[in-house]
């Protein structure tokens, strides 16, 4: 979906009309948060967001998976497969999967390491135990209450923050924010922007820590783009933050589409954009996870192959306050489960 200009502007009429049907929404979310779920019986780590649209989990996934490799875990994700067609429980398998079949971000991730897809989270346990796993890490799903998770590491965007604060629809929020600060074992603040700054406090005031992080453009995609003119184009939650990147790395945008989270590309749609290129002598780039979805199963396809992929990865202000959060979390589930 393509996210409404109105939640994030300070006050809106379309929002104060919607907050009556905010309140049921996020009184029927707030309930279901309470309920029990299924003990995975290894730690479980659960990556989310407090709204709807994009704020990094997918990198913060990659870079949690990245250090508890270090650490001798053998992380297994565990994602919903949003856009995919499989209900799963399935081993994503890039050989042989498209992001039709189980969603953008699960493809991508599962290049570098392996990823279940399970449209029910807690039916996908026992295929992610079964891939040697000591940890899980679940993409997405903090307001799922059917797994129970052992620590939940919560992605907000430091220059969107939460928006105008509202529940959905009248907002961005997916639940009434105090039941989710309590449910939130540390924040991870992506960017220098101090939108989220209140929510940084209210966290640091519960004795939990907030984290800062960057998104850091690869070595090989910034040499392959330096200096050079680009259009860029991209089907993401905040497109804006992928162009301000790129711009910020040395390329020169000179012009840029916009299109709504998980646009499902048609090969019209690419030829377009690859003729506007060609014709005015620009590269054309785009995000990992959009390129994701122009794989076919046998690779990428001849009339996408002039795309320019610009990868990211999230790295933290603090390393050594990320390893001592998610070593303590470790043990600590492990003790919880020891005792149990």
């Amino acid at each position: 979906m393509r996210e409404p200009a109105f939640w994030y502007r300070p006050s809106s009429w379309i929002s104060h009309l919607l907050r009556p049907l905010a309140a049921f929404y996020g009184a029927v979310a707030a309930r279901r948060m309470q309920r029990g779920g299924v003990d995975a019986g290894i730690p479980v780590f659960c990556i989310g967001n407090y709204h709807v649209g994009g704020a990094g989990k997918t990198p913060t996934v990659l870079a949690l998976a990245k250090l508890l490799r270090e650490l001798d875990e053998r992380p297994v994700v565990l994602s919903r497969g949003y856009g995919g067609r499989l209900r799963g429980p399935v081993k994503v398998d890039p050989d042989r999967h498209t992001a039709a079949d189980v969603g953008d971000e699960p493809l991508m991730m599962a290049a570098t390491l392996p990823v279940v897809v399970s449209r029910e989270r807690a039916e996908g346990l026992a295929l992610a135990r079964a891939q040697d796993a000591t940890v899980i890490l679940m993409d997405d799903g903090f307001q799922n209450p059917s797994v129970v998770k052992d620590a939940s590491f919560i992605v907000i965007d430091g220059n969107r923050g939460l928006g105008n604060g509202c529940v959905f629809p009248a907002g961005p929020l997916r639940a009434p924010l105090p039941p989710q600060l309590a449910r939130t074992d540390a924040l991870i603040v992506v960017g220098e922007g101090s939108a989220a700054k209140k929510v940084a406090a209210e966290i640091s005031s519960r004795g939990k820590p907030v984290l800062r992080a960057e998104l850091k453009p690869d070595e090989a995609s910034l040499a392959a783009l330096r200096g050079k003119r680009a259009l860029a184009f991209a089907g993401i939650g905040d497109p804006a933050r992928f162009f301000n990147t790129l711009r910020s790395s040395g390329v020169d945008v000179v012009r840029s589409r916009a299109f709504a989270d998980h646009h499902a590309f048609t090969k019209g749609e690419i030829d377009g954009l690859v003729a506007d290129a060609r014709r005015d002598g620009l590269m054309l780039v785009t995000t990992e996870k959009d390129l994701a979805r122009l794989r076919t199963a046998g690779g990428m396809p001849a009339w996408a192959q002039a795309i320019v992929p610009f990868a990211v990865t999230l790295q933290f202000g603090d390393v050594s306050a990320l390893r001592r959060l998610v070593t303590d979390q470790l043990f600590k589930a492990r003790q919880r489960k020891l005792s149990s």
